[in-house]
């Protein structure tokens, strides 16, 4: 009898050019598509009708790449991506007709990020974990973990998860220093106490009262484009207190589990946010001036500027 050879690991289509050797097992690569030899993908992953994907290409476990992708050679696809269809991806800033550089710059796409149909991201750039780029964005550089962006070029929207921004009504009723929790934990939007006569309207904070720790460092941000985003990190062990006293800016509150947004249009209105909580400022406002209160001074070694690692750290507990 002739000896049976055992079932591949991964589904190809009959039409589908399958050249290389490293597709995880439960990957299905369906009509049309063509994998060189070099490319590396992972388990459980779907790759559909007219996909091209070149030898130095690395795609993680549970991706989708809808139909009409290509993928050329300097790009990594990290874990649980979806690729709309027809996105298109860039790895020569400079291309010529018959010249190849040395080497091709690098792309990553981060774990569980989303790239809608048709956009199309310039070469070296990086998409942080979890982002999302809108159908037909153009994105000429990186993306923050988090970050929705749109457009041409793509600008940031808002950020997965942190739900609708919140809005403080500043003519409701007072409430309590720190008694309006939210969704991150230890975060607190507080209202600050008015005095208001014919002179005007003053507004203040007390340590111990409103602010919430001993204040040791102050420091003022202005002058920022609408477009830029701030922060972008969280601290071991600092605590600040901000609050926006001309114009208006959002916040993003991030503990590793919940985030939240929030709108500082107010100087009646301010922000706790305690160590080990991840933020970020942006959409500022061309008037704002965004004033933050530190419980120390600076120290570089208290910031932790990789989201991954905060995850970690977060999850260690």
């Amino acid at each position: 009898m002739p000896r049976r050879l055992p079932p591949s690991p991964f589904f190809r289509h009959d039409t589908a050019i399958v050249e290389s050797s490293s597709i995880g097992r439960g990957t299905r690569i369906w009509a049309f598509a063509h994998v060189l030899p070099g490319a590396v993908i992972g388990a459980d992953c779907n790759i559909c009708d007219h996909t091209f994907i070149e030898n130095d290409v690395h795609i993680g476990d549970r991706v989708t790449i809808k139909c009409g992708v290509q993928l050329w050679d300097g790009i990594t696809i990290e874990d649980d991506v979806f690729i709309g269809p027809n996105a298109t991806f860039t790895n020569d800033p400079y291309p010529r007709s018959q010249r190849h550089p040395r080497q091709f710059v690098r792309t990553l796409v981060g774990k569980g990020a989303s790239i809608g149909a048709n956009a199309t991201l310039m070469p070296g750039i990086t998409v942080g974990q979890q982002a999302m780029i809108g159908a037909g964005s153009v994105v000429t550089g990186d993306v923050p973990p988090l970050a929705i962006v749109t457009g041409n070029p793509a600008r940031i929207v808002g950020y997965e998860g942190a739900g609708p921004p919140f809005v403080e009504a500043v003519s409701a009723a007072p409430v309590a220093a720190g008694a309006n929790r939210t969704r991150v934990a230890g975060v607190a939007l507080h209202r600050l106490p008015q005095a208001q006569d014919l002179r005007g309207l003053l507004t203040f904070a007390e340590v111990g009262e409103q602010v919430p720790f001993e204040v040791k460092r102050c420091f003022l941000v202005s002058g920022v484009a609408t477009r830029e985003v701030r922060g972008e990190h969280a601290h071991r062990k600092l605590h600040q207190f901000l609050v926006c006293v001309e114009g208006q800016c959002h916040i993003v509150a991030d503990d590793g589990r919940n985030r939240q947004e929030f709108v500082l249009d107010s100087p009646a209105l301010a922000l706790y946010l305690p160590p080990m909580v991840w933020g970020i400022q942006y959409r500022f406002s061309q008037d704002a001036v965004l004033l933050v209160l530190c419980s120390d001074k600076y120290d570089s070694a208290d910031y932790i500027r990789d989201y991954s690692e905060f995850l970690r750290l977060v999850q260690a507990g």
